[in-house]
């Protein structure tokens, strides 16, 4: 009986809560050896040397501009309609050739008129024997045979008759349908023998010598624009040809869901080469020249909330600063910084910086994607971007 009492209890808590404790250790160990080797790998990433990403660069310069000012418009004809007619009828005769030059009263169209030609002869003969009667009458009224009240109306018939007789030759008139002014006609709306009614269209015609330009601006050249400017337009279907103009109109009312305001130039025309309804691009001198400081328009990165240019500059090196194979760097070396900047206008491959850069400071100009705020660059200008005012196209 002692031997039995001598031996102790199972006591299953005590064995798992050391058995928790050992798993504790045994998986805390393991998870703070895994977060050792990671920083040290972080470490050796953040601290290993990037290599130079390799760009092209341009110095801002100074240069003087005129106060130039651009904008799109419509090319819009001096007159222009599609001619109809007053009159209804059937079409007896076309007298014009499509796309042709027309001058001004050249019949185009001629409508049937045989029944109100008739009908014109019997007024014709009601108005004359109206007219007989009339006279016949004011004789009577001299000799003091008829009343003065008879011989007024008789004279009042007559002169309805002549009246009925002016309105007929006037409907024949217009069954007679001609070129309100001198243009281009366009291609003919009818046929022979069809029918048409008031107001239907006919055929085009335009006048095109010369010709509107009508274009839109801000309110804030308002007051900078002015009639008698000299203007330059050129459109897409004529290459590298300008045309010159003069400023004829500028409205008065700015509108209100744009807030901008209309304009209107004449141009001269006179071999047809403008058509209204073309798309042109306007260019004008607002006069003055001003000191601006530009730089490639491929240097600025455009972006909602402001434009920005990595600007290059020297810095020291830190000491102790190797390359990729471990080899110790010396010297000044060109770091990026990424800049905001407003932007003015622009002039072929350059755009102006109105604040943020000055003359003689370096931007790069091509490799913009990978570059960061403060990245090493080299420079190698090779090969660059264009960086003209005035860039052409060549055919290649």
């Amino acid at each position: 009986m002692a031997t039995r009492s001598s031996q102790r209890p199972p006591r299953p808590l005590l064995r798992w809560v050391l058995m928790l404790i050992g798993v504790i250790v045994i998986f805390g160990g393991v998870f703070a050896l895994k977060a050792f080797f990671a920083k040290q790998t972080n470490n050796f990433f953040d601290n290993m040397p990037q290599p130079a990403a390799s760009v092209s660069a341009e110095a801002a310069r100074p240069e003087r501009w005129s106060d130039d000012g651009d904008a799109v418009g419509t090319l819009v004809a001096v007159n222009g309609t599609d001619v109809t007619t007053e009159s209804g009828g059937v079409v007896r005769s076309i007298e014009f050739e499509a796309g042709q030059p027309v001058a001004a009263g050249k019949v185009l169209v001629r409508l049937n008129t045989a029944n109100e030609e008739a009908t014109l002869k019997a007024l014709e003969t009601s108005a004359k024997l109206a007219e007989t009667q009339a006279q016949r009458w004011q004789q009577l009224g001299k000799d003091k045979l008829v009343s003065l009240d008879e011989v007024q109306q008789r004279s009042a018939a007559a002169a309805a008759a002549r009246a009925q007789v002016e309105a007929q030759r006037a409907l024949i008139a217009q069954k007679t349908i001609r070129a309100p002014f001198a243009g281009v006609l366009g291609i003919r709306k009818i046929n022979l023998g069809q029918f048409v009614s008031p107001g239907d269209a006919i055929v085009s015609l335009q006048q095109l010598d010369p010709i509107y330009l009508d274009f839109s601006l801000p309110e804030q050249m308002i007051g900078k624009l002015a009639e008698g400017m000299t203007v330059q337009a050129s459109v897409d279907a004529l290459p590298g040809k300008t045309f010159e103009g003069k400023v004829t109109a500028v409205e008065p009312q700015v509108d209100a869901s744009t807030r901008n305001f209309k304009a209107q130039a004449t141009l001269r025309n006179p071999d047809g080469a403008l058509r209204p309804g073309s798309f042109a691009k306007v260019g004008f001198a607002l006069g003055g020249e001003r000191e601006v400081v530009v730089i490639p328009q491929t240097a600025v990165s455009f972006n909602p909330y402001g434009n920005a240019v990595f600007v290059v500059g020297k810095v020291k090196r830190k000491q102790g600063e190797t390359d990729m194979q471990g080899k110790p760097l010396t010297g000044d070396k060109l770091v990026v910084t990424q800049r905001f900047i407003k932007t003015g206008a622009t002039r072929g491959d350059l755009i102006a910086v109105t604040d943020g850069l000055k003359a003689g400071e370096q931007v790069v100009t091509s490799g913009l994607l990978k570059l960061r705020n403060g990245a090493e660059v080299t420079i190698n200008n090779d090969v660059r971007p264009a960086a003209d005012a005035q860039p052409k196209v060549e055919n290649r």
